[in-house]
């Protein structure tokens, strides 16, 4: 019988070349040869740069940084004297939402402003993004 365990020599393949000093360390601390896996698991490992876009898309940043754009840009797209009362609140699936602070505010832009402020969200911002608008008093 040998004095030390059958474990405590070196790994078969220990001879080979394409092991590094660390790996074949690793295999004897290990009693196993962990590199075949530890190599297959590094095949399947992507970068962030693969990752982020697919994240950003899933979390629809693009669409929310679109939202926070029009709400920024708001009183430059819009008149003045309407934006000093109407500001957007929010946007979901097209449909922009502007809060108006009176009733009679939100006469005069659904009967003589609304077609113009839809025209000009769209021109800036896409068909697409901004397909209609809903005033509310608030």
């Amino acid at each position: 019988m040998s004095p030390t365990p059958s474990w405590w020599e070196r790994p078969p393949l220990a001879a080979s070349l394409t092991y590094s000093p660390r790996e074949l360390a690793l295999a004897e601390w290990r009693h196993v040869n962990l590199v075949p896996l530890e190599k297959e698991q590094e095949s399947k490992a992507r970068g962030a740069a693969d990752l982020v876009p697919k994240v950003l898309q899933t979390l629809g940043i693009d669409r929310r940084q679109s939202e926070a754009e029009i709400a920024r840009v708001w009183n430059n797209l819009i008149d003045p004297t309407v934006a000093a009362h109407a500001q957007p609140t929010g946007i979901a699936k097209g449909t922009l939402f502007v809060t108006v602070d009176s009733h009679v505010w939100l006469d005069e832009i659904i009967r003589f402003r609304r077609r113009e402020i839809l025209q000009r969200l769209q021109h800036s911002f896409g068909k697409e993004m901004v397909k209609k608008i809903s005033f509310r008093v608030g």
